[in-house]
């Protein structure tokens, strides 16, 4: 799939997921495969005003390339700033956010408020073309109704604008993450535009990824929730559209993962912040493994990135977790993640 001159390897991205998509996480996500990664929602009014807080959101390496950077308001002329600090801070792709549904954000007119409001919606994208040079993709939801019209009209509108990409998570602004994704809308789009049309919603295995892409006709696939804490699904969704079956669970892979997870946390932001990250992010890596609930419970009390190692290797050694190859014991169950589990998708 190309993205204005952007040629990506393979169909699946990494969506943006509020305070789980940092540079740590993202890096795992490349190195398993994924073709784009995508930062956390940034604020434009926060880079504009430099917040350092928003700025630390900008931070990447030359590993994760390419970086798609995330920014959400409802300035047309604070998006256009934004957008050209994001294109200096060495992102490949600007997108912008059409779906987040957090009251906060909407109450701004931000996110998918933006998609019941034409008129700032196409000032927007219009000021942030005129203001940087870099493929500028989009994410919307369905809208405000089931009908899905808005997301049509915003599609139209943004590939008018010269937007080269839309992410579309075909649920609307009241259901946020309830209920099934409208995967037709997703076809809609795609018969619809001339611009590439990326699928998103109720993705959780490579197999679902297989389905989407063959049911809709979309380009690419982003995934978010089923990759926090399992960054290999990118590898498993590169293998299965390619016709290579599954391979076996390697539980201590896994457990190796949430090592280098923590010490890449520890290399970006210190060992104090790190570690107090790790007293709800560790326990991701081991959900669905035998004993998680415990490492859950005594990551709550890690002070250092001593505890948190000397925790996963306690973990590995207690002998209960799922032997490897056994993805039945060790994948997490087939039921939907929790979205307020895991922060906000952008």
């Amino acid at each position: 799939m190309k993205i204005g001159a952007l040629l990506l390897e393979h169909p699946p991205i990494l969506a943006p997921l509020a305070g789980i998509t940092n540079l740590p996480f993202r890096l795992l996500a490349r190195e398993a495969g994924c073709a784009l990664v995508t930062s956390e929602m940034v604020s434009a009014d926060g880079l504009v005003h430099g917040s350092a807080a928003t700025f630390d959101l900008l931070r990447s390496r030359p590993q994760e390339e390419p970086l798609a950077v995330q920014i959400f308001g409802a300035d047309p002329g604070v998006m256009a700033e934004a957008a050209a600090i994001a294109a200096d801070s060495g992102a490949a792709v600007v997108d912008l956010n059409f779906g987040c549904a957090v009251r906060k954000v909407v109450r701004a007119g931000a996110g998918v408020a933006l998609m019941r409001s034409p008129r700032t919606a196409e000032a927007v994208l219009r000021a942030v073309r005129r203001a940087v040079k870099l493929p500028l993709t989009i994410k919307i939801r369905s809208g405000w109704d089931r009908s899905g019209r808005e997301a049509l009209a915003i599609g139209a509108m943004a590939e008018a604008c010269g937007v080269g990409a839309l992410a579309i998570h075909p649920r609307t602004a009241t259901q946020k993450f309830s209920g099934r994704a409208d995967w037709s809308l997703i076809a809609a789009l795609k018969r619809r535009l001339g611009i590439p049309v990326v699928g998103n919603g109720d993705i959780r295995s490579a197999d679902d990824a297989a389905r989407m892409m063959a049911a809709t006709g979309c380009d690419a696939v982003m995934i978010g929730r089923a990759a926090v804490g399992y960054p290999a699904i990118f590898s498993e969704v590169v293998g299965r559209l390619a016709g290579r079956p599954l391979p076996p669970l390697d539980v201590n892979q896994r457990i190796e993962v949430m090592r280098r997870f923590v010490m890449m946390s520890a290399s970006c932001f210190g060992e104090a912040r790190a570690a107090r990250l790790m007293r709800s992010r560790l326990a991701w890596f081991g959900k669905g493994l035998r004993n998680s609930s415990g490492l859950r419970q005594s990551a709550s009390r890690i002070d250092s990135i001593a505890d948190a190692l000397n925790l996963i290797d306690a973990f590995q050694n207690s002998g209960k977790t799922a032997c490897s190859g056994d993805r039945d014991l060790a994948l997490i169950s087939a039921g939907p993640c929790r979205p307020d589990s895991f922060g906000t998708a952008g």
